[in-house]
């Protein structure tokens, strides 16, 4: 077996708003439009919007009713803290960020060297409506 994520369901505050977002958001990583499903799953009374790749699928859920007031922190323990996309060069990090920008995302961080995490480490940070904290980062040497 091999270390390879399937999918990724993230429950999100309201799912309306936040799916505006990924709209725009996930093409740029290179999900297409015609590969978003949405359902309904009554077992868990809940609403998911999945968008499907070759190489990962990312779903958005409802929040239980009983915890939709609760406020999202990426440290809350069991809390997703961020996620990291690969990029295959620091010119495809600058072209996701002025993406970014034109559709007025959440910028925490622009594009810029990390060398506290390594020399090479060159990242975009921003975050979803819902605070949930994205990057988009290229490790090479250039």
């Amino acid at each position: 077996m091999q270390p390879i994520i399937d999918h990724i369901e993230i429950t999100v505050k309201d799912l309306e708003q936040t799916v505006t977002f990924y709209d725009q958001f996930l093409p740029l990583l290179g999900f297409s439009p015609d590969k978003k499903t949405s359902a309904y799953i009554a077992s868990h009374d809940k609403h998911v919007v999945e968008y499907s790749h070759p190489k990962l699928c990312i779903a958005l859920t409802s929040p239980r009713e009983s915890l939709k007031d609760e406020t999202i922190h990426r440290r809350r323990p069991g809390a997703l803290h961020h996620l990291a996309f690969k990029a295959e060069s620091r010119k495809e990090v600058d072209n996701v960020y002025s993406k970014l920008l034109e559709i007025n995302a959440d910028i925490v961080s622009a594009p810029r060297l990390y060398p506290e995490y390594h020399k090479n480490y060159y990242a975009i940070f921003f975050k979803a409506p819902d605070g949930i904290k994205f990057e988009v980062v290229c490790q090479k040497a250039e």
